[in-house]
C-alpha cells in the first residue's frame, strides 16, 4: 500500500509558528521509509498525522490513492509500533497480541491463527504465556511488532521503536526489523533521530529540521550528494568537517597554510564552506611545513580518529588505519584530498561536489 503526502501542513491553535510546513512525498508500496531529524523538528507529529491520532491543518494525505485526512484511524488499514511498547502488563504476551484482534470481534480460530503466525515471526512462541515483566526489553519490542503483525496491516508505522535499548540489541533488532519488512511486504514509515538506524534500514529518508524538508534520498546519495550543509553535518560519523573558504583562482584558501584546487570554476572572491570527511584527508606527521597540530587521539580498533587544530583555530577531524603512529602534540601536514563538498557560505546550500581522482590525490596543500 502506498501512501502520498501532498504539502501537509500542522499549526496548532495555541502557536502562531507552524509545526510542519509543504511536507510532499510518495512512500511506495514495500518501501522501507525512514524520517529523520534532531529533537522538535515535527517527525513524530508527522507520524500521528499520517496515522490519525494527529488532525491535519493543510494539505492532502492519500492512502492507496484515497483520500484520507478524515478517515478515522481504525479505518486507515495501518498498525503502529510505539517507543513505549504500550504492552498491558497483566495480560500474557499471547494476549496482548491478539487484544486488537479481539476488540474488533474477530473468531477465536482467527485470533489463534494470526497470534501464532505472528509470534513465529518474531521468534516469540516460547513465551507467549509470560507476562511483559518477565520479557527483555528487546523481546517485548518484539511482542509490540507482533502485534503489528498479527493486525495484518499492510502498512505498519514505527516511532523510535528501538531507542530504549541498549546498543548492541539496537544493531541485532535493526537487523531483524529490516529482515521481518522484507518477508512480510510491509511498507514501513519509520521515525527516528539516529542516523545510523537511517543509513542502515531505509530504502529513502526524509531529512527534516526547523519544520521542514531538508532532502529526500537513499541513504547512499544523503552521504555523497547532501542538499545542504545541515544535512552533510546529520550523516556520517566522525562528523564532516565545514570549514570556512575564500575562493581564488580556483582554490579554496582555507588560511594561509592550506588550500585545496578545485577544477569547477567559482566566482572568485566568494566566501564558502568546504565539506571534507575525516577519512577523505590525506595528511602525514612532519615537522617540516606543517599546517596543524594534532589536539586529541582516540584508537577504535584497525582505525584512528583525531582532531587537528589549523593555523586559524579552525578543527578538522581525521580518520586513518592504526598503522600510522600519531599522539596529541604532533605537527601534521594535510597533504590533499580525495573528495570534498562545496557549500554556499550564506544558505548552506551545496555548490557542487569533486570526487577522487589522480588529480585530487596529488593536490597540494599551502
Amino acid at each position: 500500500m502506498a501512501i502520498r503526502l501532498e504539502r501537509l501542513e500542522k499549526t496548532y491553535p495555541e502557536s502562531e509558528q507552524p509545526v510542519l510546513t509543504d511536507v510532499s512525498v510518495e512512500v511506495k508500496d514495500g518501501e522501507f521509509f525512514v524520517i529523520v531529524g534532531p529533537s522538535g523538528c515535527g517527525k513524530s507529529t508527522l507520524l500521528r498525522m499520517i496515522a490519525g491520532l494527529t488532525s491535519i491543518t493543510a494539505g492532502r494525505l492519500l492512502i492507496n490513492d484515497q483520500p484520507a485526512n478524515k478517515l478515522p484511524p481504525k479505518d486507515r488499514q495501518l498498525s503502529m509500533v510505539f517507543q513505549s511498547y504500550a504492552l498491558f502488563p497483566f495480560l500474557s504476551v499471547e494476549a496482548n497480541v491478539g487484544f486488537g484482534l479481539k476488540a474488533r470481534h474477530q473468531t477465536p480460530a482467527e485470533i489463534t491463527e494470526r497470534v501464532n503466525y505472528a509470534l513465529e515471526m518474531v521468534n516469540l512462541t516460547e513465551f507467549r504465556t509470560r507476562k511483559p515483566k518477565a520479557l527483555s526489553g528487546g523481546q517485548r519490542q518484539r511482542v509490540a511488532l507482533a502485534r503489528a503483525i498479527a493486525s495484518e496491516a499492510k502498512i505498519c508505522l514505527m516511532d523510535e521503536p528501538l531507542s530504549n535499548l541498549d546498543a548492541q540489541l539496537r544493531a541485532k533488532m535493526r537487523i531483524e526489523l529490516k529482515q521481518l519488512q522484507r518477508k512480510l511486504g510491509l511498507t514501513v514509515i519509520y521515525v527516528t533521530h539516529d542516523q545510523v538506524e537511517a543509513m542502515t534500514m531505509a530504502d529513502r529518508v526524509m531529512v527534516l529540521k526547523h519544520r521542514q524538508v531538508q532532502q529526500i534520498d537513499t541513504p547512499l546519495n544523503l552521504y555523497q550528494r547532501p542538499k545542504n550543509e545541515f544535512v552533510a553535518s546529520f550523516f556520517g560519523t566522525p562528523q564532516i568537517n565545514l570549514l570556512a573558504a575564500t575562493v581564488q583562482q580556483q582554490h579554496l584558501l582555507i588560511n594561509a597554510d592550506l588550500d585545496f584546487a578545485i577544477e569547477r570554476p567559482i566566482e572568485d572572491g566568494t566566501e564558502v564552506t568546504v565539506g571534507i570527511r575525516p577519512n577523505q584527508l590525506q595528511f602525514q606527521v612532519t615537522v617540516r611545513n606543517a599546517n596543524a597540530r594534532i589536539e586529541s587521539v582516540a584508537y577504535l580498533g584497525d582505525q584512528v580518529v583525531a582532531t587537528a587544530v589549523l593555523s586559524d583555530d579552525q578543527t578538522v577531524r581525521l580518520v586513518s588505519d592504526n598503522t600510522q603512529l600519531i599522539k596529541v602534540g604532533d605537527l601534521i601536514r594535510i597533504t590533499g584530498v580525495s573528495e570534498l563538498t562545496v557549500f554556499e557560505q550564506k544558505t548552506g546550500n551545496l555548490m557542487l561536489v569533486e570526487k577522487g581522482s589522480e588529480r585530487d590525490a596529488a593536490v597540494t596543500a599551502g
